[in-house]
Parts: C-alpha cells; structure tokens; sequence
C-alpha cells in the first residue's frame, strides 16, 4: 500500500512525489507514455535536446519557483526572441519597435502609435465582441493581417471572427526595441534537458511506464491510500457530463545535414498557406554548434478521443461543463485533481510547479 498513487508523470505529478517522499511518503507514479516527463520531455538525437512536443521555454518572476528549479538543473541564458515569417518575410516578435519598423519605416514609438490609431479608426472597432476586433483594437490592421489571423487560425481550427476576444487580450505588443517575449526576471532553458529535472524529481519514488489507469482503474486506486490524478478530468468521470474540448497537436521532426537550418529557435509561419504554425530548430536552445540540426513543425488538429490532447478550449460552453466535472471532482476524498488537463487550464510551467507546490503542502499538511 502506497500513500500516494500519483497518475502522470509530467512536471505537476513529478513535483508532487519529490514533495511528497521528501516527508517520507512513499508514491508510485504511473504513466501511459513511455517516458517521464509528460510535455516537457527531452531527449537527445544527435547531441541535440529535441523538445519532442514543442517549444519550452522556463520563464517566472517568481524567485521562490526559479530557485526550486535551479536545485535540480543549471539553466542557461536563452531569452525567447521569435520570428514570424509571412509569405517569406520576416518580422520580430513580440509587436515591438522592430516589428513597426519592418511594416511600416516608423522609428518613434509616437509614429507607430499614430498609425495603429489610424487603422483601428479605419476599421470602425469600438467594443470588440470577437478575437478579430480584439486584435484590430490593440495593433491595427497590417499586422492583424499579416502576423495574427492566418496563425490563430490555424492554431485553433475556427475563423477569428468566430473566437472569443479573451484568447488575444494578453498579447504583448510594446514601443520599445525589445525582442524579449517575456517580460520574466528569470528566463532560460536546462543545459541537460527537462527529463534530467523529472527523474532527479522522481528518484525516490517506484515508477511504472506504459501503464494506462484506465484500463484497471479500481485496482491501480487500490494501491494506494489516495491519488493524484493529473489527467483529463472528464474521462476520469467517464464523460458522464459530456466531452471537453481540446486541440491537439502533430509534430513532424528530422534531420537536417547542415549546422544552421533557419538562425533562430522559433519561426512562426503566420500565413495561412502554410500548414504547420511554426518550426523549432532544437540546436539553438542551448547555443548548439553541432555539425547537424534538427527541426521540428508543428501541425494543430482536432481533437477527438484517443489523440493527445494539448489546449483547452476554455470558451464559455466548456467552461460551463468544467465547472460541472470541477463540482464532482470536490466531492472525491480520497483524490487530489492538478495540472493542466485535470483543471482544464493552460499552465505555463513555473504555473504548473506553483500550483503543484501548492497542492502538495496542503495534502500533505492534512495527512500529518
């Protein structure tokens, strides 16, 4: 009998077992995958940490969750600086003073102000009721165009018209000539990889691949006094109130027999044309000089089950039925519900970490 059995071993479900056995608890992690690490998994081909499902890059304010971190790996100094490619040409992202130079030969942040003011009074857009509003209100037309509705597009498999104002409200958009997407004190990738952090999380606790809780849910939950569940809430309640959506992803990755393929980390492709949303070139996480390169491009999809899924559709409809699951979830005793998929929230990961933190001080602060 185990204390905790713990379902998924990604980054919440890692950082609740080392939490949990550093109090003497003991813990068996299961996971259907093949590997630890959930998302954030690395693995290295050709010398290389390939992000084998997409880009992640560590950023927080929080010193509290960079120093929890920095005990389990050095981190570099990679800073996220984005590119967008439409239709082969190349702009800066976030929208800063660079982006408004490319697009339009402004170099004053009032010049660039006066424009975006125009385009929005061109378009007519007081109130935004829609993601397509939302983004003309706060950057105007041309880069609306050309940088946000053909990648959004994609990404979320809905015309912009037809997606809520909430998803763009928080888009960076600055007057300074500042690359940095994060605004982060702390920023960087670990120089070993993301699954060096997980099993040095995870050393203290019996772990089991290939295992999926649903095919013998009552007898894994028999293993243990209680689980953490860190899986999709709605299947763990057999869909009784309906289906969540989500999108899922398809990654295409290769070789590539060359040093440099395209100079920077991430490229967005932001026309609609081209069918993947963005290539990653894993080399340049950590400032690679290996003699080969690898790359990867990202395909959004529809979700149905049985795919991964990767983001939560949190528009009101499935907020709505979370919100159901999240009230059963409450009246389970002797299970824990966290992460991404459980909350049905997009989590960063310092987010992750702080809400996994979180949980298990209250867990286990319950069980003394």
């Amino acid at each position: 009998m185990y204390d905790y059995l713990i379902v998924g071993a990604g980054l919440f479900g890692a950082v609740f077992s080392y939490e949990a056995t550093k109090q003497g608890k003991t813990c068996l992690v299961i996971d259907k995958r093949h590997h630890i690490g959930g998302n954030i998994y690395t693995e290295k081909q050709a010398g290389i940490d390939v992000h084998k499902y997409g880009a992640h890059i560590f950023h927080t304010n929080s010193k509290k969750i960079w120093d929890y971190v920095n005990q389990f790996a050095a981190f570099n100094r990679f800073t996220n600086t984005p590119i967008a490619n439409y239709h082969g040409d190349i702009y800066n992202l976030p929208f800063n003073m660079n982006t408004f130079h490319q697009l339009w030969g402004v170099v004053t942040p009032d010049e660039a102000k006066e424009v975006i003011e125009r385009q929005k009074q061109q378009a007519g857009v007081t109130h935004p009721t829609n993601l397509e509003e939302q983004a003309i209100s706060l950057v105007g037309t041309d880069i609306y165009e050309k940088l946000i509705k053909g990648y959004t597009e994609k990404q979320w498999g809905r015309l912009a018209t037809e997606l809520p104002a909430f998803i763009i409200k928080r888009l960076p958009v600055r007057f300074t000539y500042d690359n940095n997407y994060f605004n982060d004190r702390y920023q960087g990738i670990p120089t070993e990889g993301y699954t060096h952090i997980i099993e040095q999380m995870l050393e203290k606790s019996d772990v089991r691949l290939g295992i999926d809780f649903f095919d013998d849910k009552d007898h894994y939950q028999q293993l243990a006094k209680k689980t953490v569940f860190t899986g999709m809430i709605d299947q763990y309640f057999d869909y009784v109130d309906g289906t969540l959506d989500y999108r899922s992803l398809r990654f295409e990755t290769e070789l590539k027999p060359i040093s440099n393929y395209q100079g920077n980390a991430v490229v967005n492709y932001t026309d609609s044309d081209t069918p993947y949303t963005r290539i990653i070139e894993h080399k340049h996480f950590n400032f690679g000089t290996q003699p080969d390169t690898i790359i990867t491009k990202e395909y959004p999809s529809d979700w149905k089950k049985g795919d991964e899924p990767y983001y939560p559709i949190n528009d009101e409809k499935n907020n709505a039925l979370y919100l159901k699951y999240k009230q059963r979830a409450e009246k389970e005793t002797n299970v824990i519900f966290g992460g991404r998929l459980a909350t049905y929230k997009y989590y960063d990961m310092h987010q992750v970490i702080g809400a996994a933190l979180e949980t298990a001080e209250r867990a286990l602060s319950h069980d003394q």
